[in-house]
C-alpha cells in the first residue's frame, strides 16, 4: 500500500492541538505541497488552532470544538458525509483524536508506529511509519512524509501575516531598539518559572542591554495575574500586553522582536515559525524532545539535574516524553543561568 504509486488526490491531516504541535505540523504541510502541488489537502483542526493556521493558503480546514465531546464528533461526521479521501495522517495519539478519526472515510489510514501509537492509536489505522526512538516531535512528524514515499523535508513555516496583525507589532516595536518578549506561563502550571524571577530577568535585559521588556500571554486570569504581578516586580517601563492579541497578532510581534523567553508553550514554536531566537526554560520536560527546534543551543536545560533530583536517575533512564512535574521543579533553573543566554546572545548578534 505504501509508499504510494502516484500522488493522491486528497489527503486529510488530523491534528487537533496544542499549538505547538501544530506548529509543528506547518513543515509536513509544505513538504506535502512542494512534492503534490496538485493534492487537495485538508486539516481537521481546534477551534483555537485554527485562528491561527487558517492563515496558510491552499488548505481546507475544518474546526472541532474540542471541549463540546460527543457532541463535536457527530458535527463533524455530518461535515464529512458522503466525502472519502485518498490517504488521512492519524497525527494525533489522544483517544479523542482517534475517536473523531472515525468520521473520516479514508483508504490509507497512516499512523504512529506500535511502539508509539499510545492510547490504542493502532487499532483506528491500517498503516504505521517507520519506527523510531528519541526524536524531536517535528521529526516525528516527517515520518508521515517519509511513509507516503516523500524524501525531502521542507522545513518552512512561512505563515502570511494579517496587515492588522502586523500593524499591531510595528505599534509596539516600531525600531530597532533590541526587544525581549518573555511569555511566562504554560497551560500546565508546574511548568512555570517564579514570577519575581521572571521580574528580576527584566530589569537585567533593560538595565545591562536597554532592550524593550513586553509581556505576553493567553487572556485567562491566571495569565493576567501573572503578567500584572511580573510587571509590578519589575518596575517601570515593563509592558504587560497579557491577553491583549490574538494569536495573528502575537505572531507578529514575536516575528519583530529580538528575543522570547518563555517555559515550554505554545509561544515557543510561534517563535521558531518566524526565526525569533527562544531562551526555553526546561526542567519539567526535555527540550531534545519537545524544545524549540531552531533553538537548543540557547535553551536552559535543567531536565537532567531534574531526573537526578526528583527521579533518581540519569534522563537516558527514563521513558522518552517523561514529564518532571514535580512541585519546586522549575526552581531548579537559576536567574543567572537565563542571563547569561541574553548576555550571549546579544553579543552574538550583529
Amino acid at each position: 500500500m505504501l509508499p504510494l504509486a502516484e500522488p493522491p488526490r486528497s489527503l486529510c491531516i488530523l491534528r487537533l492541538s496544542a499549538i505547538g504541535d501544530t506548529c509543528h505540523v506547518v513543515p509536513i504541510v509544505r513538504t506535502l505541497q512542494q512534492a503534490w502541488p496538485a493534492t487537495q489537502l485538508t486539516w481537521i483542526i481546534g477551534r483555537t488552532e485554527a485562528r491561527l493556521m487558517s492563515l496558510i493558503e491552499g488548505v481546507e480546514f475544518i474546526t472541532v470544538d474540542k471541549g463540546a465531546g460527543l457532541a463535536a464528533r457527530r458535527a463533524l461526521r455530518a461535515q464529512l458525509r458522503g466525502r472519502r479521501f485518498d490517504v488521512l495522517l492519524h497525527m494525533q495519539l489522544a483517544l479523542r483524536a482517534s475517536l473523531a478519526s472515525l468520521a473520516v472515510a479514508a483508504d490509507v489510514r497512516l499512523g504512529f508506529d506500535r511502539p508509539r501509537a499510545r492510547e490504542l492509536q493502532w487499532l483506528f489505522t491500517n498503516s504505521r511509519i517507520a519506527a523510531s526512538t528519541r526524536e524531536h516531535v517535528l521529526d516525528s512528524f516527517f515520518g508521515f512524509p517519509a511513509a507516503l514515499g516523500i524524501r525531502e523535508q521542507l522545513l518552512r513555516w512561512d505563515v502570511p501575516l494579517p496587515a492588522a496583525a502586523r500593524a499591531y507589532a510595528e505599534r509596539l516595536i516600531p525600531d530597532a531598539q533590541p526587544t525581549l518578549v518573555i511569555s511566562p506561563c504554560s497551560r500546565h502550571a508546574r511548568r512555570n518559572w517564579a514570577l519575581e524571577r521572571y521580574a528580576a530577568l527584566a530589569r537585567h535585559a533593560a538595565s545591562r542591554h536597554r532592550m524593550r521588556v513586553i509581556l505576553a500571554g493567553g487572556p485567562g486570569e491566571d495569565e493576567k495575574r501573572a503578567g500584572a504581578a511580573i510587571a509590578r516586580l519589575a518596575g517601570a517601563g515593563v509592558l504587560d500586553q497579557t491577553g491583549q492579541d490574538t494569536l495573528p497578532q502575537l505572531l507578529a510581534l514575536l516575528s519583530r522582536a529580538t528575543v522570547l523567553v518563555s517555559p515550554d508553550s505554545g509561544p515557543v514554536h510561534m517563535a521558531t515559525m518566524v526565526g525569533t531566537p527562544v531562551i526555553g526554560l526546561y526542567a519539567a520536560t526535555n527540550p531534545a524532545r519537545s524544545g524549540p527546534y531552531l533553538s537548543g543551543r540557547w535553551c536552559v536545560d535543567a531536565y537532567a539535574r531534574a531526573a537526578r533530583a526528583f527521579r533518581g536517575c540519569e534522563p537516558q533512564q527514563l521513558p522518552w516524553g517523561h514529564k518532571i512535574e514535580e512541585p519546586g521543579v522549575m526552581e531548579l533553573i537559576q536567574v543567572d543561568e537565563v542571563t547569561a543566554r541574553i548576555d550571549e546572545l546579544l553579543g552574538s548578534r550583529p
